[in-house]
């Protein structure tokens, strides 16, 4: 992509590929949203395409979509992006003593890759800075595979937003990218089985309540799907000190 072609060569790359890889659907899924907001807030296709592939930052970029839509001044749209990204400072201070044998060029390059998942993974992962050159080597290799999976998983689901928002109906306008917001939550969160099954519950009674009014079916769904999930892991969990 950006960096040396060892590191993708290397087998500590694939490692952080696959370590990344639980993650890459809620990234998809925001990139997706994102996309589909940019076109629905009245930028063009190429404005969209440039903030994606230059700004490459979800937090940041739907900050900027709404003062962009209200015709916000130019460094008010700035100021407000550089803010929600101050983050990013502290990550790079932290990073800084693993990247230092790094040409400049590929710092760089990786502080444009490294996002706030990939970041928490490789911290993870990763203690403290590599003490010789093959230790070092591995830990540029597996942020490497991290910030891979989830530029790719974002670049292509935020460009498909950008085309999906072009044949959808006009009339859904931002409440469909809405739609996608919660869809992109549901799949960051929903990473057990009990979790799948609370949700699947809360959807299918706020379907089957949907002709409630002042939409008790929301509520109701909430209601029934935390006390099944309850009951459910209630009888899971044996009493300690009973045998059945």
């Amino acid at each position: 992509m950006f960096l040396k072609a060892e590191n993708y060569r290397h087998p500590a790359f694939m490692e952080g590929v696959r370590d990344a890889a639980p993650q890459a659907t809620g990234v998809a899924a925001w990139g997706l949203m994102t996309g589909v907001a940019m076109m629905n807030s009245g930028m063009s296709v190429m404005e969209s395409i440039a903030m994606t592939l230059f700004v490459y930052a979800g937090s940041s970029q739907l900050a900027a979509i709404p003062l962009i839509a209200a015709g916000a001044p130019a460094w008010v749209i700035l100021a407000t992006g550089f803010c929600v990204n101050l983050r990013f400072m502290v990550f790079s201070l932290h990073l800084r003593p693993y990247l230092m044998h790094l040409p400049r060029f590929e710092r760089l390059m990786h502080g444009y890759l490294t996002a706030d998942m990939s970041y928490i993974l490789f911290t993870r992962r990763f203690a403290k800075p590599g003490s010789d050159s093959d230790e070092q080597q591995t830990q540029t290799a597996f942020l490497a595979g991290n910030t891979c999976i989830i530029w790719v998983s974002w670049m292509a689901t935020s460009l498909f937003g950008i085309y999906l928002a072009n044949i959808i109906p006009t009339a859904w306008g931002l409440g469909f990218a809405g739609t996608l917001c919660l869809v992109s939550i549901f799949c960051s969160l929903a990473s057990t089985k009990m979790r799948f099954f609370t949700a699947g519950v809360a959807a299918l009674t706020a379907i089957a309540a949907y002709q409630l009014p002042l939409k008790f079916n929301i509520l109701l769904a909430i209601v029934v799907a935390v006390i099944l999930s309850m009951s459910l892991e209630r009888f899971r969990k044996t009493p300690q000190g009973y045998e059945a």
